[in-house]
């Protein structure tokens, strides 16, 4: 099969066009072993009243609600295919407005996706608390009395705590939460992203531990939801709200209406590269061969290169 290596913020997948298959799992895993750069796979097939369908698959096989670096990529990848600069994307539980935006930098392919829909309730992740439906900038005593945290569906569950420079320079207290939290434990049944996120003079940094993969350069989501959360919290105004991360920057719009949110993530949708993929019995069998390199990857360089200052010392 061929697969086109995608990237946003770093976020990497291989995107396969096609109809849906029941070995995506396995298809997943194989391909992960086989390039370790890539945290999952995008598969875009017809949808009966949309433009395309998404699904996602993170490295470890599970099937992810939405992925928002992700989306990008396939809104790119649509919109170029039918010749149009705005599509309607299905995903699991949302039908998503998608569209080609000014590029963020000289080279540097933008698209702006919706993410919705939104929930604070912990069933919706699902979370468990005793004697709580929400729970919204306070501590979780057993893991920090000074970390406040917000637990949020976008769809997929975030927890979101806000932390100083020190706990970003040091990930190793968010992975050990993160683990326990992907674990066997009383909290989250299906685990969840964790992310931690720190105020910068520009915006916000955030650094997210995801569900099914781990560290990841960007978690489109959990972007979206931090700056959702960093809104609430008043360590930025809503609207425009510029989100940091290890892979790069993207911008979150938040916009406030009658107690509702309206959310958008605007970031790159970079392709790296067209492979064809030789799916085996066993992983010894199979095979993944690089077709034809792309050269968009040097311009997003590039734009790190110049936004870099604003993270010293955190990514």
């Amino acid at each position: 099969m061929e697969l086109l290596k995608v990237h946003g913020s770093m976020n990497t997948f291989f995107l396969y066009e096609g109809n849906d298959r029941e070995d995506f799992p396995q298809l997943t895993k194989q391909l992960a072993a086989l390039d370790e750069q890539i945290d999952g796979l995008l598969t875009v097939s017809p949808s009966t009243h949309a433009d395309a369908k998404m699904r996602v698959f993170n490295t470890d096989g599970s099937e992810a609600s939405m992925c928002g670096n992700g989306l990008r990529c396939v809104a790119r990848f649509v919109c170029e295919r039918e010749g149009i600069d705005q599509a309607v994307i299905e995903t699991m539980k949302a039908d998503l407005a998608v569209q080609k935006e000014p590029e963020i930098d000289a080279g540097v392919n933008m698209y702006g996706v919706e993410i919705s829909p939104v929930s604070f309730q912990l069933a919706d992740l699902p979370m468990t608390l005793e004697a709580h439906t929400e729970w919204r900038q306070q501590a979780l005593p057993f893991i920090d009395a000074d970390i406040p945290f917000t637990a949020v569906a976008v769809p997929n569950p975030h927890l979101i705590g806000i932390v100083g420079k020190e706990l970003q320079k040091d990930p190793s207290h968010q992975e050990k939460w993160a683990a326990y939290f992907n674990g066997d434990n009383p909290y989250f049944s299906d685990g969840v992203n964790l992310s931690y996120v720190t105020p910068i003079e520009e915006g916000i940094f955030v650094r997210t531990y995801e569900r099914g993969v781990g560290f990841t350069d960007a978690c489109g989501t959990a972007m979206t939801a931090s700056a959702l959360v960093s809104c609430l919290a008043g360590l930025v105004p809503f609207g425009d709200v510029s989100v940091f991360n290890p892979g790069g920057m993207v911008n979150c719009s938040v916009k406030s209406e009658d107690g509702h949110y309206r959310l958008k993530l605007s970031g790159n949708a970079t392709y790296l590269g067209v492979y064809r993929f030789h799916a085996g019995a066993a992983l010894a069998d199979s095979e993944l061969e690089l077709v034809k390199q792309s050269d968009e990857q040097p311009a997003y360089e590039k734009f790190i290169e110049k936004i870099s200052g604003a993270t010293a010392g955190l990514r």
